[in-house]
């Protein structure tokens, strides 16, 4: 194949796969890198793919010449003929690959049923005639040509694991004739033969002698890490590479968090909580710490400016979508709501040091002062205070509007002193 410069070895998922496996098998960073170095310049010579091993030379700069070989694991006839039946089930993934492509779900359905296609850590054992014990340029550049041999035609994978295309092809189409023939049946029953299965009454006689389900699992100390995204192959074009490492991290810590609730007590009488809009979603993301950069497109994408941002932001900081609400709706609470508030707020003052409130929906400004009361939905009240002739967020929510209120009143004094 002719020199790979100015690309990436691999552009395919299933590529990527096998230039990950390599990398997080070999031990020496500096062998991989002269090994993509040797790929790039055109010095491996034509491969060899067989079941189990590939093999080529590849010619040193000063003329030297080394056999590089690469071993992996050839599925066992009874893989093999699990991966059949499944693939003989599954049409599309036949299809699929006859167009060259190795979709994800059906590396997974291999997967399920018993077959791995695709090599992890570990599995790609090197031989090379330079006597390295482990991955050395030579077979570390001959595995980067594979993996554009790959991108090419999945089906050099499925070789190295046993089967060739036309030995493949031949065994599906036979497998397929005799799943559609008619299945014959014994003389006599007229091809009325029960089918198989447990009856519905008996299943449900036996509920008291299944075991007990297992323990759950426990709670992971801390999310899991997400991949690193960086890589040599480089992003296609279009993906933002550190914004969806993010959002992996994101997830991670989301994954944790819903299996924490799942596994509190009396998780099952929770109420299901609605989905958050995308806008929402945006401000809780960027309550995440991102980069400036993509701050900036999460401002972009939800139709705010940077500062609006920042505002909703600390909103979301001090009590989640309710405080968001709380930033962006003015409305009218029930007239009842309104006179419990004004008791509690005559209550707690002395008549000449009472707060001046002028109301405007759920909206109380202390008159004199950079200081707001606002209700929320729920009936909690929320303090605001203003910094830069703007309202902004100032603490947590209290079901006694007098309590807020006290909280960024005492804030805004100490910030004057």
């Amino acid at each position: 194949m002719p020199p790979a410069r100015g690309r990436g070895f691999a552009q395919t998922w299933w590529g990527r796969a096998w230039i990950k496996a390599l990398e997080d098998t070999a031990l020496d960073g500096e062998q991989l890198r002269r090994g993509r170095r040797y790929a790039r310049e055109g010095a491996v010579g034509a491969v060899s793919v067989r079941p189990g091993r590939i093999t080529a030379v590849v010619r040193e700069k000063d003329g030297s010449a080394y056999r590089g070989d690469v071993l992996l694991q050839r599925l066992s006839g009874e893989e093999w003929d699990r991966f059949l039946d499944m693939a003989v089930e599954r049409a599309g993934h036949i299809a699929a690959l006859l167009d060259r492509e190795m979709p994800p779900h059906l590396v997974e359905d291999a997967a399920a049923a018993g077959a791995e296609l695709l090599p992890g850590i570990g599995d790609l054992e090197p031989e090379c005639s330079c006597d390295a014990w482990d991955h050395c340029p030579h077979t570390a550049a001959l595995c980067y040509q594979v993996a554009r041999l790959l991108d090419q035609d999945p089906f050099v994978l499925l070789l190295l694991r046993g089967r060739g295309e036309r030995e493949l092809l031949d065994e599906l189409q036979t497998r397929s004739a005799a799943l559609a023939s008619p299945q014959e049946t014994p003389e006599g029953d007229g091809g009325g033969a029960e089918p198989e299965g447990v009856r519905a009454d008996e299943a449900f006689a036996a509920r008291d002698m299944l075991p007990p389900l297992p323990a759950p699992p426990p709670l992971p100390e801390e999310p899991g890490r997400p991949p690193a995204l960086d890589t040599e192959a480089g992003a296609a074009p279009g993906i933002d590479v550190a914004a969806l490492e993010f959002l992996a991290k994101d997830a991670a810590g989301r994954a944790r968090r819903l299996l924490a609730e799942a596994l509190s007590d009396g998780h099952e009488q929770q109420p299901v909580e609605e989905p958050l809009t995308p806008q929402e979603d945006a401000v809780r993301l960027a309550a995440g710490g991102p980069g400036p950069r993509i701050v900036a497109r999460l401002a972009s994408g939800s139709g705010r400016e940077r500062a609006d941002l920042t505002l909703a932001v600390r909103a979301w900081q001090y009590g989640g979508r309710a405080a968001l609400a709380v930033l962006e709706e003015e409305w009218s609470p029930e007239p009842e709501a309104l006179a419990r508030a004004r008791t509690r707020l005559a209550e707690a003052w002395e008549e000449d040091d009472r707060p001046q409130l002028r109301a405007q929906h759920n909206r109380w400004t202390v008159v004199g002062a950079d200081a707001q009361l606002r209700c929320g939905r729920d009936g909690r009240w929320w303090p605001y205070r203003k910094e830069g002739g703007r309202w902004t967020p100032a603490g947590p929510a209290d079901q006694d509007p007098a309590a807020a209120l006290a909280t960024v009143l005492l804030n805004s004094a100490g910030a004057t002193a």
